[in-house]
């Protein structure tokens, strides 16, 4: 897997956010958004949020909506995370 050498988190007004570093996008929908990056797994939440600009190759990424909040997770991968998805009751009984 290749790393990228540049991480720059950018946010404008809470509503547009510039990331570069991006790996891979593990999962999203309108309230949350994650994401492999160079330096760790990156979860973003907020409210109608979707992705504007996506390309994988430069690692940048461009989020627009009401961003609510972020955290960097060590340790935690979007890549084989096969209980993301899954109902409530299987993440409990896994």
């Amino acid at each position: 897997m290749e790393e990228y050498k540049k991480h720059v988190l950018t946010i404008e007004g809470r509503k547009t956010l510039q990331l570069e570093g991006v790996q891979h996008v593990g999962s999203f929908d309108e309230q949350e958004i994650t994401l492999d990056t160079n330096m760790g797994f990156l979860q973003l939440r907020g409210e109608g949020m979707h992705i504007t600009h996506l390309n994988l190759d430069e690692g940048s990424l461009v989020v627009e909506g009401y961003i609510n909040g972020l955290e960097y997770i060590e340790g935690k991968s979007t890549r084989g995370n096969k209980s993301r998805g899954k109902g409530l009751i299987n993440r409990i009984l896994k």
